[in-house]
């Protein structure tokens, strides 16, 4: 036995130094564990002699290979360990890419065993791994034996160690995330097949290991996404979602999609749209952690997952639609311009699908279409109001032409007035000229005059939330004629008087049409709280006329037009009489105020239906109204000594015309002055306006953009400052009166009538005409004449030569 004995002590002298050193860390008991001492000498030695490195470990791997087939785990846990703090000592190395690839083939071979303690001691050990910074780079690595095994621990269902193998593969996820982004050598790990086992793997966990309560209490909170954790101790929940923030925030913008698409498979397949608990506060997470930059794409896919889903069922429409307004505001800070439009378009194509695609409106689909126009008011809340404006105009340009009178026409008419709505209410007016330009005034008041009740009663609202800059709408929301004591009032801004009186009218047509239109109350109740709005925001002393000349509009519409039922004619008085006591406290005209709580109290004595509140026509039908009070109307000419009295100008309330329905001849505002010369020109060609020849008019007019002012009658200051203004909307109206009734004579006159109002002038033109021919002719004479005397006298005179210089002639 002896020298048996003493020739293995001589062939284990011959043995390389780098395998005694390996050798002497393991203990003769393995539950001692690591040699501390020996492992010392190991270090040293490696780092001293770095080229062995490779070769130590590669008998690390192979010793730990032997130990796991013979079951002696702990052997293999000392081997892991030496390789632990070899590769934490010798990190510097440059060869220390030979010695990777061992520590990798032993990390993979733990991993492969079934003992779950080596799973979480190889998982570890790769984590450390992926936390060193290497300065040479490698190119023959791969990863995808790695991203399959730490995935396949996620989905641990062990009965034992369970959560300690799940928190494991995701911390091994979050390795092999963090070593292949920051080396791009390496395998690409934003391929689909990569992709499609980490991100369902970070979401199984997040789903079905976290409280979903805890979840629930975290969204009600006000925008606090804190982490789902333990007080103690890491959960699989909490740090899955770590590792699915540092996924997303690291991806570019080619890589971002690769993200969100088995995201969303992994939503579908398992049905977690409804209820979109687990969804919204997914998709926070990531709008939270991407690039600011990147937002925008993450709302496109989603978009575009919509579109897939169009045969849905409401309700995972509705979801999908619900997640996307929670987080679409994040992304509206990022986008402006064109993809700012991209969205708005994008979401208003749903809403179209969803009118055109159903016959009829269920209660699920509906709520899918406020989903959406919830997504769209949350999206243009986060823009500045020169871009809200933007997205109002392109939504009208998008509403179905009034011409159109189908049900699913209309339907669609009312859903994009809704978007349309929802935008407004977060626009806040500061001038009325930047609320309303003339682009979009002009379809929304068209709309204002469509067919449809609830459309004209959106449009309504849309023109309540912009002209409401003081919160009255609530206040004047009903029709009446007692005082408003929590009215807000502030005197307009030069810019608004401008664009009353260039808008004002149209705005005030619209609304008589729109009154017109319909007896039921909520519609006119709803026109009235719009006139009342714009009584309150821009009642001055300039624009007081105007408004009474309105709201005389409004009687003469209820006491002419035959076609109206009579229940709807005293609305139209009650509601004439509501505007004319709220415009007399606004503008604080008392004589005004007193005049018009007589009629309202000589109404009360005799005809009390003339009065608020509206009356209901099914409930008025069998009853007789008298409506034969001349009496108990409103008098043009007591409102205009009203005015005088008060010291006021009442020239446009007594010369005017109240507005009729239907008028069609305002306007709108005008945008060259090449329009305006125009029709200047059109006005002065008339020839039955020669009688009223200035001599003036072609040196004013020929001017651009000149309008020739006409003086009051009085002249004092007032006058004197109106004529040097701008022409008003009245001076425009009178204009335009007058301009009709030359059209009227000239189409309704006699012959001989004409003949005598232009005669005069063509016997003047004529006359005119003979004299300077005969002056012409006259002085065509007189140089003939002339010019014969003049060769007669130079024939019979000599040269000059001749006389000046005799001598130079003699011979």
């Amino acid at each position: 036995m002896k020298p048996s004995k003493g020739c293995c002590g001589c062939c284990s002298a011959l043995r390389p130094r780098y395998k005694r050193l390996v050798d002497n860390i393991f203990p003769v008991n393995p539950e001692d564990g690591l040699v501390k001492s020996n492992m010392e000498k190991l270090t040293f030695y490696s780092l001293s002699s770095p080229d062995k490195l490779d070769r130590i470990g590669e008998y690390l791997y192979q010793k730990a290979t032997k130990d796991i087939n013979r079951k002696r785990y702990k052997l293999a846990e000392i081997a892991m360990e030496a390789m632990d703090l070899l590769l934490q000592a010798c990190h510097a190395q440059t060869t220390l890419n030979l010695f990777v690839e061992s520590f990798l083939r032993m990390v993979q071979k733990l991993l492969e065993d079934s003992n779950p303690n080596l799973k979480i001691m190889a998982t570890n050990s790769f984590v450390k791994f992926a936390n060193i910074n290497e300065d040479t780079p490698s190119y023959h690595r791969r990863y995808d034996f790695f991203i399959s095994k730490f995935s396949s621990m996620c989905h641990s269902d062990a009965a034992s160690l369970r959560d300690s193998l799940r928190l494991a593969g995701i911390k091994g996820l979050q390795g092999v995330i963090r070593k292949t982004v920051s080396d791009d050598l390496v395998e690409n790990i934003w391929e689909a097949q990569h992709m499609e086992k980490i991100v369902p793997s970070l979401l199984f966990n997040m789903q079905f290991c976290v409280n979903v309560m805890f979840v629930k209490k975290n969204l009600l909170a006000s925008g606090d996404l804190t982490p789902v954790e333990d007080a103690t101790n890491v959960t699989p929940p909490a740090l899955a979602e770590e590792v699915l923030r540092e996924l997303v925030g690291r991806a570019s913008f080619g890589h971002i999609r690769s993200v969100l698409k088995p995201l969303l498979t992994h939503l579908d397949r398992h049905e977690l749209w409804v209820p979109n608990t687990f969804a919204i506060h997914t998709f926070r997470i990531v709008m939270i952690s991407i690039q600011p930059q990147y937002s925008y794409t993450v709302v496109e896919t989603l978009m575009q997952h919509l579109d897939s889903n169009f045969k849905s069922s409401p309700k995972t429409r509705t979801s999908l639609a619900v997640v996307l307004s929670k987080i679409i505001a994040i992304a509206a800070g990022e986008s402006v311009g064109p993809s700012a439009l991209d969205i708005i378009n994008n979401l208003l194509t749903h809403l179209r699908t969803s009118v055109s695609t159903t016959t009829e409106i269920t209660p699920e689909e509906s709520q899918y279409q406020e989903a959406l126009i919830n997504a769209l008011g949350e999206f243009a809340n986060h823009h500045p109001d020169y871009q809200k404006i933007e997205i109002m105009l392109f939504i009208m340009n998008t509403v179905p032409d009034l011409s159109k009178k189908s049900r699913g026409d209309q339907m669609l008419q009312n859903i994009l007035l809704k978007s349309l709505l929802k935008v407004g209410t977060q626009y806040s007016t500061v001038s009325f000229e930047k609320a309303f330009p003339a682009s979009f005034l002009q379809p929304l008041l068209k709309m204002a005059r469509a067919p449809h009740d609830p459309t004209r009663m959106v449009v309504m609202q849309i023109f309540q939330a912009l002209l409401d800059r003081h919160q009255n709408e609530q206040v004047l929301s009903s029709v009446s004629v007692k005082p408003y004591p929590a009215l807000s009032q502030e005197p307009p801004s030069r810019s608004d008087i401008i664009f009353t009186h260039k808008y004002g009218a149209n705005i005030m047509q619209a609304l008589i049409d729109s009154m017109a239109l319909s007896d039921r109350v909520d519609a006119l109740t709803s026109s009235f709280n719009t006139a009342a709005l714009l009584i309150v925001e821009m009642s001055c002393n300039e624009t007081v006329q105007e408004f009474l000349l309105f709201i005389l509009g409004i009687q003469q519409v209820a006491s002419t037009v035959d076609t109206l039922g009579n229940v709807h004619k005293c609305n139209l008085h009650a509601i004439s009489i509501a505007l004319l006591v709220l415009i007399s406290r606004v503008s604080g005209i008392n004589n005004l105020l007193d005049y018009a709580q007589k009629i309202v109290d000589a109404r009360r004595e005799e005809a009390t239906h003339f009065l608020p509140p509206l009356l209901e026509p099914k409930k008025m039908s069998g009853k007789n109204l008298n409506l034969a009070l001349p009496h108990l109307s409103i008098d043009k000419l007591a409102l205009g000594e009203c005015l005088q009295n008060a010291g006021m100008d009442a020239q446009r309330l007594n010369t005017g015309t109240p507005y009729t329905l239907n008028q069609t001849d305002h306007p709108g505002h005008r945008h060259s002055w090449v329009e305006s010369v125009s029709t200047q020109l059109t006005q002065r060609n008339s020839s039955a306006d020669l009688t009223v020849y200035n001599g003036d008019v072609d040196s004013v007019s020929s001017s651009p953009g000149v309008c020739k002012k006409l003086l009051a009658p009085e002249f004092n200051f007032e006058a004197m400052k109106r004529a040097l203004a701008e022409p008003t909307e009245a001076a425009k109206r009178e204009q335009r009166e007058r301009q009709m009734q030359i059209v009227r004579n000239f189409r309704e006159g006699e012959f001989d009538d004409l003949m005598r109002r232009t005669e005069p002038k063509h016997d003047l033109i004529q006359n005119r005409l003979n004299e300077l021919f005969n002056s012409l002719a006259v002085e065509r004479q007189i140089t003939q004449s002339d010019n014969k005397a003049a060769q007669l006298q130079a024939s019979n005179e000599k040269p000059i030569y001749e006389t000046n210089f005799p001598e130079l002639f003699y011979y």
